[in-house]
């Protein structure tokens, strides 16, 4: 039995195909939600409830970390979610599988390897570090799987865009529109964190995500677009005084000071480590937006 902590975009695609592979799967969330199937329990609770969890867990042989706390609440929400799951993992001999991301590297010069330092200098990329080496520490069998910003129906460039593509006017977009950002698509997370979890080679690393070469946000949306059968979008970038403005009375603007450093500027993860290593490689990018509009079209439905 498999246990997933999180029932977004990322824990439910786990769930789903840990499901066709004949796996029973439990997936937790405060609102008890998930993908519907006979191999899936869908659970209500806190994530932050130790001794819930380690109930819940009970038999587990991986728990997968696919939590994602209200973006301006991580000093708070994380540390006690990631005890947790720590606590939960060390009861019950499981594997712990860690939805990562790039903001412990903080501001980089270069593209991004998995051994590039965890210098963050900001409060939300010190989180990530801390939850990482607290992991480490603990004694268990654990691993990060870092992806870049996701090509996702959510908590993306194309929820940003999409709305207003689809209406035919002007998408506003809070980063440059024309400098190399690296993409990863929430498939090729899911995949990964299954595939690692089974695989002691993976355990006590970290790994970046399986991605394709970077991109603009103006050519993944470009993208976007010719698979939906969409005009060319219309797309501009806020100025930097009116995203700094906009933090003033909105809490993601308020956070996304603090990391728009990733997306001025070049932003490349290199993922040739896990390829090299277990041979996974990334979903072709039009296979990937066709997913993801999919998804986008069922949730608005």
């Amino acid at each position: 039995m498999q246990v997933i902590i999180g029932a977004g975009a990322v824990g439910s695609i786990i769930a789903a195909r840990l499901a066709e592979f004949g796996e029973s799967v439990k997936i937790v969330s405060r609102s008890g939600g998930g993908p519907a199937h006979p191999l899936i329990e869908r659970v209500a609770a806190d994530a932050a409830d130790a001794a819930a969890l380690r109930r819940i867990a009970a038999g587990a042989t991986v728990i997968y970390n696919c939590v994602n706390p209200l973006y301006h609440a991580w000093t708070t929400d994380w540390p006690p979610i990631n005890d947790a799951l720590i606590r939960a993992a060390a009861a019950n001999d499981a594997v712990l599988a860690i939805t990562g991301n790039l903001y412990g590297y903080g501001p980089v010069t270069g593209p991004m390897t998995e051994d590039t330092p965890l210098a963050a200098t900001g409060r939300k990329g010190r989180v990530r570090v801390a939850m990482w080496r607290d992991a480490l520490g603990a004694g268990i069998r654990t691993f990060e799987a870092r992806a870049s910003d996701y090509i996702s129906p959510t908590s993306s460039i194309i929820e940003m865009a999409l709305p207003a593509m689809r209406a035919g006017t002007t998408a506003w977009l809070p980063g440059a529109l024309d400098v190399p950002h690296t993409y990863t698509y929430i498939g090729d997370v899911a995949d990964t964190l299954i595939s690692l979890a089974t695989d002691e080679r993976a355990w006590g690393k970290a790994w970046h995500v399986p991605s394709p070469p970077p991109m603009t946000g103006r050519s993944l949306l470009d993208t976007v677009a010719r698979v939906a059968g969409l005009p060319a979008p219309r797309l501009r970038p806020y100025p930097a005084a009116a995203v700094w403005a906009a933090g003033l009375t909105d809490k993601f603007a308020k956070e996304f000071r603090e990391v728009r450093h990733q997306h001025v500027k070049p932003f490349v993860m290199d993922s040739s480590r896990v390829t090299a290593t277990f041979g996974l490689t990334h979903t072709p990018v039009d296979e990937a937006v066709r997913s993801v509009l999919s998804l986008s079209s069922a949730s608005a439905g």
